[in-house]
């Protein structure tokens, strides 16, 4: 895998986004798929897939603490683009002996109660979704987290042992939102209210102007450990 990676990751040098999503979906029919959380990045990714090929699979999952505004962005995005949005849900009978054992905002009181309760709404939920896939989209971007600084274009998933690309890597913010009003791109409403970054309602808050836009996620943990788990990078990187 390390050395297709590499062999993947030259062949893709000086690609655009675009670029980079035609030449997997061309390369891995079927295999692709995008897993959206209903962010900026995601909403930028979904719009340039809909335009290559809108039979491409996009999912997301929803952990059953996700945002009204969130819900209405994938409404108004399937309706747009004329596609269904592939929802997956965490295990019922995990999520309630989770919830039974540590309660239902464990999340504050630990690292380790945080990543169990990521694990069981978000990790196990990836997996299925991701069974019959190849290559994995993904939006992150550098500019995002100290911790996503070393990530390439093109990556191994330590979790999942998929190719994961990352078309919007190098994109700044500014170049983000220029292509959501250029093209129209529907977008969650939360963005407008200060929020950068969203994920689930108890663990996402508005970011104050000058503060990193990681910030609102998971706000009392110091920022190298504010990864969920689903990119997770070799040696912990």
């Amino acid at each position: 895998m390390e050395q297709l990676v590499k062999e993947l990751n030259e062949k893709v040098r000086g690609f655009s986004a675009e670029q980079v999503l035609e030449f997997f979906i061309k390369d891995y029919p079927g295999k692709l798929a995008l897993g959206s959380s209903l962010g900026a990045e995601d909403q930028v990714l979904t719009d340039m897939i809909a335009r290559i090929d809108k039979s491409t699979k996009i999912f997301t999952l929803d952990t059953g603490r996700v945002f009204p505004e969130t819900y209405a962005a994938m409404a108004e995005t399937n309706k747009k683009y004329g596609i269904n949005i592939d929802v997956y849900f965490p295990n019922a009978q995990s999520v309630e002996e989770l919830v039974n054992e540590k309660g239902i905002n464990l999340f504050y009181e630990s690292i380790e109660n945080r990543k169990a309760c990521c694990h069981v709404r978000k990790i196990e939920p990836l997996q299925r979704a991701m069974i019959d896939v190849d290559v994995w989209v993904t939006g992150l971007r550098k500019e995002q987290s100290i911790t996503r600084i070393l990530t390439e274009v093109v990556e191994a998933d330590t979790l999942s042992g998929k190719i994961k690309i990352n078309p919007l890597l190098d994109w700044t913010e500014q170049e983000l939102w220029h292509y959501i009003k250029k093209f129209e791109v529907p977008y969650n409403k939360l963005h407008d209210r200060g929020f950068p970054s969203i994920g689930c309602q108890p663990c996402t808050r508005a970011v104050e102007p000058g503060e990193d836009i990681r910030a609102g996620r998971w706000w009392w943990e110091t920022p190298e450990q504010k990864e969920c788990g689903l990119h997770s990078r070799r040696n912990g990187k």
